[in-house]
């Protein structure tokens, strides 16, 4: 099944689970690019990771996907507004958003990492990394952490999107960046992050970084989570998942 893709939400349809011919489903990703999971080609088609995931959960829950590319700081309320009826961003599942939206299980866990300029010898601390100017892309769980462990010796410096942290780093006006490791595995491995290199995991406060990345689903729409749940666990089973993965990455960006 080939997803299609709008530009804005329209109508949106409830989606019963287990429904032999689906309705549409508009599955909100952010409209800024996050290479490798979801970026727009010289097409302007989405590809990626999470694209292909996507396209996967949907064809073994038998849902008819439309990609909605929506303002990350804004797809939450999109959400909850109904412009789309899901949000499959790398979206990490928190105690802070779970009191506003629902979650499918997790479909990818990854850490978070800092990373900074080769020359410079940092750690993953709050002490290395007092003194610092930290980019952190806003309305995200890096900067919910970066608040809570590097803001009292540390300037926090807030971006709407990654990719303008990331540039930031490589100019030298910032000296470091919080973000997710495979993200930033694919930018120190691009010429634009030559200069840079990963200098290691935080330490995991599931409080705020969460539980993994799921989809995120208005409360009450049980049946929605629940087609997805089934769509997930399925690639997960039969390799698909593992398939995808592998086009992308060199190891399992899952774990229970």
């Amino acid at each position: 099944m080939k997803i299609k893709t709008v530009l804005a939400a329209g109508l949106t349809t409830l989606v019963m689970a287990g429904a032999a011919s689906a309705e549409q489903v508009k599955i909100g990703i952010a409209a800024e690019p996050y290479p490798p999971f979801a970026s727009l080609d010289a097409s302007g088609t989405w590809v990626g990771w999470e694209v292909e995931v996507i396209d996967a959960v949907c064809a073994a829950a038998k849902l008819d996907c439309v990609i909605t590319p929506v303002a990350w700081d804004g797809i939450i309320p999109s959400l909850t507004g109904q412009q789309i009826d899901a949000i499959m961003a790398s979206m990490s599942i928190t105690e802070e958003r779970l009191k506003t939206i629902d979650f499918s299980d997790a479909y990818y866990n990854t850490p978070a990492v800092i990373v900074a300029d080769k020359s410079m010898n940092i750690e993953p601390t709050p002490a290395s990394l007092a003194g610092k100017i930290i980019g952190i892309q806003a309305s995200t769980i890096h900067q919910a952490y970066a608040n809570a462990y590097f803001g009292d010796a540390a300037e926090i410096r807030v971006y709407q999107t990654q990719d303008e942290a990331n540039q930031d780093l490589f100019a030298g006006r910032i000296d470091a960046t919080q973000a997710d490791s495979i993200a930033m595995a694919d930018f120190v491995g691009s010429d634009a992050g030559a200069c840079c290199e990963i200098k290691g995991p935080v330490a995991n406060d599931v409080t705020i970084l969460g539980k993994g990345v799921g989809a995120g689903i208005r409360k009450g729409d049980d049946a929605l989570r629940e087609s997805l749940n089934a769509g997930i666990a399925a690639i997960l089973a039969d390799g698909t998942h593992a398939a995808i993965t592998a086009r992308y990455f060199t190891t399992s960006i899952y774990s229970e």
